[in-house]
């Protein structure tokens, strides 16, 4: 009797349907055959895929919108400082519509009362956070850089949820060690900040009580770019595969890595 062969599972995902013709396209340019349909095919999966995301998704609020529009106006490529050392200040440092609603949703969701956002930028995360958080919510918002720092509070002042937000002025590790020397905890943490000191954040947290018992921890940029998956990486792609793997191995946690825009992972202590 003749054992069947199992079937290989059909891509059903857009990645999955975009690898699948990428790689038929690669077979066809191999063989010297005409590749111009499943390329095509590829690129129309990969233009349409973030529009339709945002089209899909909870649009952003006036406050949250106003962020943005102020984020992309600004001379970014102007401003080099932090005071000790040079810091390359950039618009794609936002976090943006998508991550924003999803970021609420998980307040919303884990029901936060208080949360840590560890690299705050012109703030449109923390906002975003603020604005799922109860009334007496509180929201301590890491940021290193002086100027972004009054930049986010110039537009917190103006919403309806800015008053929510604490900023806390200083390197992400000396406000941690402040915050727990002080005995703070909180529900949910966001780390969007020095890639290089992610292990650092993360054990902090665990270490130091500073993420309550129910916590949860979300964590970007975890894919940055593929690099942590792919041969060549740069610094940042070297700390976050390192990272992806300190979480991976620690006993006291489970968590999912979410293929949202650069990588989104969320950690929960078991």
């Amino acid at each position: 009797m003749a054992i069947a062969t199992p079937t290989a599972a059909r891509p059903v995902t857009p990645l999955g349907i975009l690898t699948a013709h990428l790689q038929t396209a690669l077979e066809q340019l191999q063989q010297s055959e005409d590749a111009t349909e499943s390329v095509q095919k590829a690129l129309d999966l990969a233009i349409g895929l973030e529009e339709y995301v945002n089209a899909c998704t909870t649009s952003e609020s006036k406050d949250l919108k106003a962020i943005a529009d102020k984020t992309q106006r600004e001379p970014w490529d102007q401003r080099f400082s932090d005071g000790e050392t040079v810091r390359h200040l950039e618009q794609e440092m936002l976090s943006g519509h998508v991550e924003g609603q999803f970021l609420k949703m998980l307040v919303h969701m884990t029901r936060a009362r208080r949360i840590l956002d560890i690299g705050m930028f012109t703030g449109y995360s923390a906002l975003a956070m603020a604005e799922a958080l109860p009334e007496d919510g509180i929201l301590v918002a890491c940021e290193v850089d002086d100027y972004v720092a009054k930049f986010a509070q110039d537009l917190f002042d103006q919403s309806l949820h800015g008053s929510k937000i604490q900023i806390r002025l200083a390197p992400a590790i000396e406000t941690l060690k402040q915050l727990a020397d002080q005995g703070e905890s909180f529900d949910f943490v966001f780390i969007d900040a020095d890639k290089r000191e992610y292990v650092q954040y993360f054990q902090m947290l665990l270490d130091d009580g500073l993420l309550a018992p129910d916590g949860f921890i979300c964590v970007d940029n975890t894919l940055l770019q593929g690099q942590p998956y792919l041969k060549e990486r740069s610094t940042n792609g070297e700390a976050i595969a390192q990272f992806n793997q300190v979480v991976a191995e620690d006993k006291r946690v489970e968590q999912v890595l979410v293929p949202l825009r650069d990588g989104v992972t969320l950690i929960r202590r078991v």
